[in-house]
C-alpha cells in the first residue's frame, strides 16, 4: 500500500472512531490533536488511538495492554491475534463502562 492511501484510511478510520465517541456521549471525552485521538473517561482511564505511519499501523493503549492494526481484507486487524480494530474499542470501552458503537 503506498503512503497516501496508508494516510487515507487511517485518518478515515480515526475520524469514524472519533464520531463514534461523540455520539456516544456518557462519561467519555476524545481530543484529537494531529494523527492521535486520546480518550478520557471520567474515571481518569485513557485510551489512546494513533496513526503509526513507519508500520503502516493504527496502534491503540489501553490498560489491558497495547495493539496494533494494519489493513488487510478491507479492515484494520490485529497483528497479534486477528481481532478487528472497532470490536477491540467496543470492548476496551465496555472495560470502562461505556457503550461505543459503529
Amino acid at each position: 500500500m503506498t503512503e497516501s492511501e496508508f494516510n487515507q484510511l487511517a485518518d478515515a478510520a480515526l475520524a469514524k472512531i472519533e464520531a463514534a465517541i461523540d455520539a456516544c456521549g456518557g462519561d467519555v471525552e476524545g481530543n484529537r490533536s494531529g494523527n492521535v485521538l486520546e480518550v478520557e473517561f471520567d474515571n481518569g482511564a485513557k485510551i489512546i488511538i494513533n496513526r503509526h505511519d513507519v508500520n503502516q499501523e493504527i496502534w491503540v493503549a489501553a490498560k489491558s495492554g497495547g495493539f496494533h492494526f494494519a489493513y488487510q481484507n478491507q479492515a484494520w486487524r490485529s497483528r497479534r491475534d486477528d481481532s478487528e480494530l472497532y470490536s477491540k474499542l467496543v470492548e476496551l470501552f465496555a472495560e470502562q463502562r461505556q457503550v461505543l458503537t459503529f
